[in-house]
């Protein structure tokens, strides 16, 4: 009896164990085959991660907004008779607002591009010389399209740690001042920017020699046309660095060379220069100047600084002055008293100028011919 209960028993068991071992042993190697694949899958989502943080890391993103109020001291606001400097971006009477800007860049290893995005009354008067193709059949490129929004648009190679080549649309080599107002010290600017080239088209080539010198060499379209080269002139530029000195050269319809630099006199003491000379090669209209930018830092939020410049035109110039004598020459005399008060990323910019020309190009109060405009204005500047 006993050897026929066991035998029962150990059917019932072969019975019972038999399908369970089997299931048992699919299920762990199941889950052995699953945990073989975790890593593979981990490594594949790992590298996507890394991808994704390195494209994050080289990609930036960054700009600024400016809004002014400005108003003349003894002469008009407003109206047919309004009064400016006849320099670029801070005219407008009253409030007025100045550009957003938007610049979005990748920097690799080797290579990158920069999309640099202007909208507003000084973007548009920054990218003045963008047209298009003519669509209206005028027989002249046309204004006014969506190409007037890029401020700058171009990609680059590193060709070794010292050698870069950039080939697209920049902003210019030449001068102190620049187009953004989170570049410039004073928020109105100078007569010698505002007449010389705001930006280029073309292929350059930067070489940092050593920690003090440097060069740049470049082809480019003429001054300011961007888009595409309408006239078929092409302009030679090239800039030579030692220690932030530059001396600037253009060659092509016009011709000019430019030189610019600043250093640290003390700790809180700065100064600033720039001289530059101006031929139109098709017209003989010149121009020369020199400016000086001493800032002196009182706090850690505020600095005080002035721009002393001297513009002088000669063969009736570029009409930056508008009146000239019978030789066709005039100058001006301008004086600007700037302040900068940072809170944060924001920059308050009081300032106070003085524009004295040899010709009475300006009107009084009184609506009578002068030679002077004093005028006041107070920007604000936020950068991100």
């Amino acid at each position: 009896m006993k050897t026929n209960t066991f035998s029962i028993y150990s059917k019932h068991i072969k019975s019972f164990c038999l399908p369970f071992l089997a299931y048992l042993l699919v299920s762990v190697s199941g889950i052995a085959q699953t945990e073989e694949e975790k890593p593979e899958i981990k490594e594949e989502e790992e590298r996507e991660e890394k991808k994704f943080h390195k494209i994050k890391k080289n990609f930036t993103f960054s700009g600024s907004a400016d809004v002014y109020f400005r108003t003349n001291i003894g002469a008009p606001n407003g109206g047919e008779n309004h009064q400016v400097p006849n320099t670029s971006f801070a005219n407008g009477n009253g409030f007025s607002i100045g550009m957003a800007n938007a610049i979005l860049s990748y920097d690799g290893k080797k290579v990158g591009a920069v999309a640099d995005l202007v909208f507003g009354p000084r973007g548009t008067d920054a990218v003045f010389g963008s047209l298009q193709w003519d669509l209206d059949g005028d027989g002249s490129p046309d204004l006014g399209n969506s190409s007037q929004i890029i401020n700058q648009l171009y990609v680059y190679w590193k060709v070794s740690d010292k050698v870069t080549l950039t080939f697209g649309n920049f902003n210019t080599f030449l001068g102190y001042e620049v187009i953004s107002p989170v570049g410039n010290f004073n928020y109105s600017t100078s007569y010698m920017f505002s007449y010389g080239p705001f930006s280029h088209s073309g292929l350059k080539m930067d070489w940092a020699i050593n920690d003090d010198w440097s060069f740049m060499a470049a082809i480019m379209n003429d001054n300011d046309f961007t888009n595409f080269n309408p006239m078929n002139n092409y302009t030679l530029g090239a800039q030579i660095g030692f220690k932030g000195t530059y001396l600037n050269f253009l060659y092509g319809p016009q011709f000019q060379v430019d030189l610019t630099t600043g250093f640290d006199i003390t700790d809180s003491f700065y100064f600033g220069l720039n001289s530059t000379y101006y031929k139109n090669n098709d017209d003989d209209g010149s121009f020369y100047a020199v400016a000086i930018y001493p800032q002196l830092k009182t706090s850690e939020s505020f600095v005080i600084g002035f721009r002393a410049e001297y513009f002088a035109e000669g063969d009736y110039g570029v009409g930056a002055i508008g009146e000239y004598d019978d030789r066709g020459n005039a100058n001006v005399f301008e004086f600007t008293l700037t302040g900068n008060y940072a809170i944060g990323d924001l920059m308050l910019i009081p300032e106070f100028r003085i524009d004295t020309t040899s010709e009475d190009t300006f009107l009084n109060n009184d609506l009578e011919p002068t030679g002077s405009l004093t005028s006041f204005l107070l920007a604000a500047v936020y950068k991100f």
